[in-house]
């Protein structure tokens, strides 16, 4: 028996619930402790990229994201840090924050010397970050501009580019491509990026809880005197899907090493190359287990001039939970694996055709004498409109 203490096992879709989803739905049920709207018939259609980018800003407007999201103290301390320790190269400088938000990363960046940081945001948060600028006494170095950094206009051009642009599965959301963005048109010549790379990686886990509740249907005849065992098929569809799950997975249920598949360097990634982020992958199990399917996490890394390998913002399982929690990709069946049993494949990450801010995930993988498989993932969309 594992002596390592469980993680709360806690399932959402997305890091952005849309304020789109109460307007749309009819019956109401409960996700993670709140109301919300769901209809009995919801039709999805592909949205034009001005309805995509109106519903994920939206989903900007509400305070819970913006409490979760300062609440993790890896992601906010990290931030802190890593402008703390490039204060000589922050100090006297121009700033730009893509995405700002509430605005802390702005202010950690004129706690750090800055100049002038101008704080690009394009929801209604902006207005609180304004607020928040004011009563820190720093509104006359921090100037909160409220649009899309596509589209505003800056004075000058920057030397500092710090942008929060993480989502799940680190390309979620599609946020990179405005960093991007704002790096080739105002960034200075030899400038500095927060955070500067991002890598990502994969693993092969067990999920016990998956196990219990495929196995369920077998026990109910013994609660009940009604052999249910048939239902086991169909939970395992329904368990089992193709949408990309955002769980805490316990480290004991990580059956090897994590493999990377790819990485991103922000001084030198094109968007054209975000519409297929690729790599391959090889592990080799550690023992006797069923893996269930694919854990995916990311970690950014920031340039820091007193240390050599950087400081590092990880979501990896083995390290501290963060709000980003892990992707979890569940394959048809559970497969057994001994000692040393390989797993390989190919990962391949590329924005949805629905909407261009959602991920979908393929993974083309073989495990041990197993035929090779192929699986597509999404994350499920909750901003689709209904039609009638």
């Amino acid at each position: 028996m594992s002596l390592v203490r469980r993680k709360p096992r806690k399932t959402t879709c997305s890091r952005v619930v849309s304020a789109e989803v109460a307007r749309l739905n009819q019956t109401e049920c409960r996700v993670n402790g709140l109301a919300v709207k769901m209809s009995h018939s919801v039709k999805k259609r592909k949205l034009d990229k001005t309805r995509q980018d109106t519903l994920y800003f939206d989903s900007y407007s509400d305070v819970t994201i913006h409490e979760e999201m300062i609440a993790d103290y890896v992601r906010t301390n990290t931030y802190r840090t890593a402008i703390e320790r490039n204060s000589e190269l922050i100090r006297g400088k121009v700033v730009l924050d893509v995405g700002a938000g509430t605005g802390v990363l702005s202010v950690f960046c004129a706690q750090a010397g800055a100049k002038k940081v101008f704080a690009v945001e394009a929801c209604s948060i902006a207005e609180q970050a304004v607020k928040i600028v004011r009563q820190n006494n720093l509104q006359d170095r921090i100037e909160v501009i409220r649009g899309t950094v596509e589209t505003v206009d800056l004075p000058e051009p920057v030397d500092v580019i710090v942008s929060e642009w993480m989502g799940y599965a680190l390309l979620h959301e599609s946020m990179l491509n405005s960093v991007l963005y704002a790096r080739d048109k105002w960034l200075k010549p030899g400038g500095l990026i927060l955070p500067s790379k991002a890598e990502l990686y994969i693993a092969p886990v067990c999920d016990p809880v998956v196990e219990d509740r495929l196995h369920f249907w077998y026990t109910v005849k013994d609660q009940y005197g009604v052999d249910m065992s048939c239902m086991s098929d169909f939970a395992r569809k329904c368990i089992m899907n193709s949408d990309i799950t955002m769980n805490f997975v316990s480290i004991e249920d990580v059956l090897s090493h994590p493999a990377r598949f790819a990485e991103l360097d922000l001084y030198s990634v094109t968007a054209e190359e975000l519409r297929s982020v690729k790599g391959h992958f090889r592990c080799e199990s550690f023992g006797c287990s069923a893996v269930s399917g694919f854990c995916v996490y990311f970690t950014v890394t920031f340039t820091c001039p007193d240390k050599q390998q950087g400081l590092v913002l990880s979501t990896s399982p083995f390290k501290p939970d963060t709000h980003w929690k892990q992707a979890v990709l569940y394959l048809d069946a559970p497969v057994s694996v001994e000692q040393d049993t390989l797993v390989s494949g190919e990962v391949s990450m590329f924005p949805s055709e629905d909407s261009a801010r959602h991920i979908c995930i393929s993974v083309d993988f073989t495990i041990g004498e197993q035929k090779r498989q192929t699986k597509i993932f999404s994350i499920p969309d909750w901003s689709s409109e209904a039609q009638p």
